[in-house]
């Protein structure tokens, strides 16, 4: 219906137009506070509503994949609905992280980062998103102490000694990784940043042929996880000397820390979740509440000892933090050591 001022004075129609006006805005304002609340009322309640998919951007069979299933199974039956873990690897672990920073943040997407994140933001010139700033952390949920080990054939049984004949003989030690960005690859070159050794690196597709030749000789040092080499460790095959992580191994607890020797040092393999940014506080902490329960289970904490991981339990917003500062740390021995993606 048009309305009519014609047989009315200008003034009441004026004041009509403007009472409602300020119906329709307290209409529309109400509205979406009712609809905000609806939003919180389900991000609290009825979160998971649906299946949840959770991205790993690495192949099945490793550390990552099994603790990672493990947990999604743990998420399925505590939460009442499919957590999907699916496999996405390539890159380096960039396709899967791109995909989860690209969703919607509702929750229903998540990714299992790891430390090879943090490592990547900086080795990678090209990437279209940014690590950690268009993520929102979930929890922390493990980490895996590499350990510093060398053939029988290099005279060395403690860290000094080690530091002390990698000075006596500059370059001409080898060290084995996994591939130019893997964590056997940046512990060494922390170490050499912190040590001020002269070591060269020799990258290898995988760690399995990495250790192939440390076996034999070929090369003489590695910075490698501990589950991959701890039978051959145990086996006198290899010679260890100190685990990377700030605490001793609960899997070679006789070995010292190189923190111990040389102050500061601390390296791990990591996984936690993230997803993407502006991701409700709601639903981040309702997951983390879930993945702390996990970590707390005296059976799903022998699961990981049974892969020479430990549990990492915090807060998203700890968690955040160690994000954050991973992604320094390694920046500085990617630019120190002028390494670059290939």
């Amino acid at each position: 219906m048009q309305l009519s001022c014609k047989s009315r004075s200008a003034a009441p129609c004026k004041k009509f137009v403007r009472v409602n006006r300020r119906r329709f805005l307290r209409s529309v304002l109400g509205a979406g506070v009712l609809s905000a609340i609806a939003g919180r009322s389900q991000a609290d309640g009825s979160y998971p509503s649906r299946p949840v998919r959770m991205l790993l951007g690495f192949a099945a069979g490793g550390t990552s994949d099994v603790i990672g299933r493990l947990m999604s199974q743990w998420l399925s039956e505590h939460l009442g609905q499919p957590f999907v873990f699916d496999n996405k690897p390539g890159a380096a672990s960039n396709i899967a992280a791109e995909l989860v920073a690209r969703e919607t943040p509702d929750g229903y997407t998540l990714l299992l980062c790891s430390s090879a994140n943090a490592i990547n933001a900086t080795l990678y010139s090209n990437l279209n998103f940014n690590f950690p700033n268009d993520f929102t952390p979930v929890a922390s949920v493990f980490q895996v102490p590499n350990v510093l080990e060398v053939h029988p054939s290099i005279p060395v049984t403690t860290v000094p000694e080690f530091i002390a004949y990698a000075k006596a003989h500059p370059g001409e030690l080898n060290f084995a990784s996994g591939g130019t960005g893997a964590t056997q690859h940046m512990s060494a070159e922390l170490f050499k940043f912190m040590t001020g050794v002269d070591m060269r690196h020799v990258p290898y597709r995988g760690s399995a042929p990495a250790l192939i030749d440390l076996l034999s000789g070929r090369v003489q040092v590695m910075f490698d996880l501990v589950p991959a080499s701890i039978g051959y460790i145990r086996d006198g095959k290899l010679r260890a000397l100190a685990v990377t992580t700030a605490e001793p191994s609960a899997a070679l607890p006789y070995l010292p820390t190189i923190g111990e020797f040389v102050p500061g040092y601390e390296a791990s393999t990591w996984n936690g979740i993230v997803a993407p940014k502006n991701t409700p506080n709601d639903i981040t902490d309702k997951l983390n509440r879930s993945i702390n329960l996990a970590l707390t289970d005296a059976g799903f904490v022998a699961r990981l000892a049974d892969l020479g991981a430990a549990p990492l339990p915090g807060t998203p917003a700890a968690f955040g933090q160690m994000l954050a500062e991973e992604t320094a740390k390694w920046a500085k021995v990617i630019k120190f050591a002028g390494i670059t993606a290939g």
